[in-house]
């Protein structure tokens, strides 16, 4: 697949002042999930001030088009790996490309750090999102549960790095 066009990843600038913009766009991107996934994601615990905490302990990056923020991930330093979190795609622009950009994004600040792999947490119920990530060169290494559950709600998932 081509790069989509006109879409270019960056990290999260010093004096980014868009949060707002940027958990809308994660509210939107996480909306499918409402109703389906058990115990509801925890997008809906994000404000713009906790984005904006988040974003200096852990490393964002932007997909941009235009101007117009399009996408996002958070990725978070482990002993020895990148843990890779809130990965957000505008819903009228899925499956072009973008989050498999901001995933390369993600893996190359990883090699860059030496960490040997990338890891994620996908929920149980999100089949597709299971899918795309073991089109990305992903496996599943453990289901665990969310606190309160006596079944597993969670998919961690481990990509290992050349």
């Amino acid at each position: 697949m081509d790069q989509p066009t006109g879409v270019l990843v960056a990290h999260i600038p010093p004096g980014f002042g868009q949060w707002d913009e940027l958990l809308s766009l994660i509210m939107r991107a996480f909306a499918y999930m409402d109703g389906v996934i058990d115990p509801p994601s925890s997008a809906h615990l994000l404000t713009a001030e906790k984005l904006e905490e988040k974003a200096r302990h852990e490393t964002g990056f932007l997909a941009l088009q235009g101007g117009r923020i399009i996408g996002c991930v958070f990725t978070q330093e482990r002993p020895d790996i990148l843990y890779v979190g809130k990965l957000a795609v505008a819903p009228d622009l899925r499956g072009q490309g973008i989050g498999r950009l901001l995933m390369r994004a993600a893996e190359d600040l990883a090699v860059s750090h030496g960490k040997r792999a990338i890891e994620l947490q996908t929920r149980i119920e999100l089949s597709a999102n299971h899918t795309a990530f073991a089109r990305l060169g992903f496996d599943e290494t453990e289901r665990t549960a969310h606190e309160g559950y006596d079944r597993p709600t969670s998919i961690t998932m481990r990509k290992v790095l050349p």
